[in-house]
């Protein structure tokens, strides 16, 4: 034990500083969380659908809800039901078996409604492409407003696609 506790003060403490954060973010979300409430007037309820991917994709969107980017401070939060969401997003290609469930899942969405493709896969169907058990990329099922491409994108990009949608809705 003493051993442990010398040698511990002798390399001192191994870490570096936290880095700071960036001013320019704070200032950005409070314009991204008002321009939220303006253009839909409370927050964005966002339902993701899982059509056939690896995962990573959604390890990304889960990554939105960590405290660095707190999306649910910026207006937008996830729901379990499409019934009460603003948006879709959609990751993975879309096999065959999950094409009726994601036609199902944007129908019952209320209009006006917004749908993301995440991921390389979502947007071109990657590397998987069109099969007898895929159907590809998600435009090949249901209307897509916007694509963020990349295996996995990084979380930035997903939140900007999601303000571009947004913006689109203006």
């Amino acid at each position: 034990m003493w051993h442990l506790l010398k040698q511990i003060v002798h390399a001192g403490i191994p870490t570096e500083a936290a880095p700071e954060p960036h001013d320019a973010w704070h200032t950005e979300r409070a314009q991204i969380q008002t321009d939220i409430l303006h253009i839909l007037g409370r927050a964005l309820c966002i339902r993701e659908v899982d059509a056939g991917s690896c995962n990573a994709c959604e390890l990304e969107i889960q990554a939105l809800s960590n405290p660095y980017y707190n999306i649910e401070g910026l207006g937008i939060k996830f729901v379990a039901s499409p019934r009460h969401a603003d948006m879709l997003l959609v990751t993975g290609p879309v096999t065959k078996n999950m094409a009726a469930a994601l036609k199902h899942a944007y129908d019952a969405t209320p209009d006006p409604k917004l749908v993301v493709a995440i991921g390389e896969c979502a947007c071109t169907g990657g590397m998987f492409g069109e099969s007898y058990a895929s159907c590809g990329r998600v435009s090949n099922v249901i209307p897509v407003d916007v694509t963020v491409p990349g295996c996995p994108p990084k979380p930035i990009d997903i939140l900007r696609g999601i303000l571009t949608a947004i913006s689109t809705r203006v």
